[in-house]
Formats: structure tokens, sequence, C-alpha cells
């Protein structure tokens, strides 16, 4: 049986991540042979990985990448079981070595077959299972192309990218800022002019009916009652809507005793608030209509505007859990 050395113990630690005494096991049980030995160990993770596939791993940790010319970027979340291995220096390195190759990839089944370290990444996260002895995995993989493309990530937890129409003075502190706020708001869709009348069509009604429920709850106790929407996007806000909301307006102003005189200046701070009252939804889902984290006196189409005459074009986001 050949002799192992700590130099061989040290060089399949360093190849493998693997701790002291399981590269001395690994090395013992393959007779120095440092191939059989890494295949060992991979063996192991694959016994464990089997053993713990139905353990949560909503841990881990999120990677954005942007290739040299800004015309491409992935996000990526690296997922684990517990706070404590996602907090790992080691980890965090590892996450983003899988980031780097992310980047020359376009799917995440091209990823996973892509090379890490002389094995497949699929390969590498069995190996790590084994190693760390959590279930490690890839959770989500976006990728972007756009003219421009910028990124940010948040505490390790949320990635974002945000493409642009084409590369402006300050294209990156825009993608960036942009990229947060699809972060920090969490956006389905670039525009309410892409949400399906069906889809609004059932949200409207299920918001109505919520809000018409809480409001039976708040009359039991006496509070005061929420306001019902009429409608919650800007999709449903036609000519004729708008134009009968500000009739209604100037009927409101009448029966009050406003001169007519004033109405002038009154009107169209109370259309901008019925259509503030009655798009909730773009609020929510659309980021484009979404108020602007940075500036909630604009939404982010109006940011956008103000910075060049480049437009958000799409956006991507991974979040681990």
């Amino acid at each position: 049986m050949a002799k192992i050395t700590a130099a061989d113990v040290n060089k399949l630690r360093k190849a493998t991540g693997a701790g002291m005494m399981d590269c001395k096991k690994a090395l013992v049980e393959a007779e120095g042979d440092f191939d059989a030995a890494i295949s060992i160990l991979r063996k192991k993770g694959q016994k464990i990985a089997e053993k713990r596939a139905d353990r949560d791993s909503s841990e881990g940790a999120v990677v954005a990448k942007i290739n040299d010319d800004n015309t491409k970027g992935v996000v990526v979340s690296l997922n684990c079981e517990t706070d404590f291995v996602a907090k790992n220096d080691s980890y965090v390195d590892m996450a983003n070595k899988m980031g780097d190759i992310a980047i020359n990839t376009n799917s995440k089944e091209e990823f996973l077959a892509a090379d890490f370290d002389g094995m497949t990444v699929a390969e590498k996260l069995i190996e790590q299972t084994g190693v760390i002895g959590e279930k490690i995995e890839i959770g989500g993989f976006e990728v972007l192309e756009a003219p421009f493309v910028g990124s940010y990530v948040h505490g390790n937890k949320i990635g974002a990218l945000v493409g642009l129409s084409k590369e402006i003075d300050n294209a990156a502190e825009v993608a960036k800022n942009v990229s947060m706020q699809v972060a920090s708001m969490g956006a389905t869709t670039l525009s309410y002019k892409d949400f399906d009348a069906d889809f609004v069509a059932s949200e409207t009604d299920a918001r109505i009916a919520a809000i018409e429920k809480e409001n039976i709850e708040l009359g039991r106790l006496g509070k005061t009652q929420k306001n019902v929407p009429q409608y919650i996007s800007m999709s449903q806000l036609t000519p004729e809507v708008m134009a009968k909301a500000e009739e209604d307006i100037k009927a409101e102003l009448k029966a009050e005793g406003k001169p007519e005189k004033i109405w002038d200046k009154i009107v169209p701070g109370k259309v901008e608030r019925f259509v503030a009252d009655n798009t909730t939804l773009d609020h929510e889902k659309a980021l484009l209509d979404q108020r602007f984290i940075m500036d909630d006196s604009k939404n982010v189409a109006q940011y956008v505007a103000s910075q060049g005459d480049a437009d958000v074009v799409a956006f991507k986001r991974v979040t681990l859990g």
C-alpha cells in the first residue's frame, strides 16, 4: 500500500474542500490513488444527497455576474440548509466561482454540465454535499441579455438584473438603482400594459372581496371602514372611465358649493388621486409603475426617463426561500 503523506492529504483537501480526516480516509481506501479518492468523496456526497433530498434548502448565497461589455448578466443562488453554512466565507467564495462559470452559459442545464475544476458543476454540488454534510443545490438561475445590463445583490439573499435599451453616460448607476428596486419591491412584470385581462379581472374580484370582508369586521368594531376601489390597474382606466371620474369630481365640487372658476385648480389633483387609488395592482406588480424607492415623488419610468433616453427592457430576480 502506498504511503499517505500530509502533502497528499493537503492536495486532496485543496481540490475538494473536504476535511483532513475525510481526505485521509479516502486516500487510504483508494490506496493513495488521487482520482479514486475524489471518486470516493463524491460517492459519499451522493449518499448524503440522497438521504437529505427532502430537506429544505432555503438558505444560501445569491450572486450576480456581468460580462466584460455589460451586455449579459446572470444571477444564481447556491442553496444550503442552514444560515451557519451560508455565511461561511468559503461557501460564499464557491458561490462566486459558480457565478463566474454561469456567466458563460445560457441555461441552468448548460451551467450544471459546465466544468468546475475537472468535474461538472452538478458533480461539484454532490461533492460539496458530502464535504459540508448539508443539501447543496442550485436554486434560482436567471440570464438576461440587453444592450446594457446592470445588477444588484442585497445581503447575499436577493439578486436582480436590469437591462437597458442602450448604454448612456450613467447607465451603470441607472441599471443598479433599478436593480435595487427590483430586489426590494419584487415586481412580476415590466408594465401594467403586460397584464392579462383575465388576471386583472380575477385580482380585482379577489381584492374587492377581501376588503369587503375586512370592512364587516371593522364595522362590527365601530372602526372606519376601508374604501373599496372600483379598479386596480391603469389597464382598466379607459378614456370613458376617466371622463366619468372627472364628471363625478365636478359634481362633488358643485355639491360642496365650490365656485366653478376654481375647479380647474382642483380637478387635476383629484383626478391624480383617483388614478393612484385605483391602480394598486400596478404599484405592486409592474416595475415601471411602482413608486421609485429612492424618490417616491416619481415612479420608476419617470426616474429612468429623467436620466437619459434609455428604457428598461427587461429584468430578472432571484431570491432564497
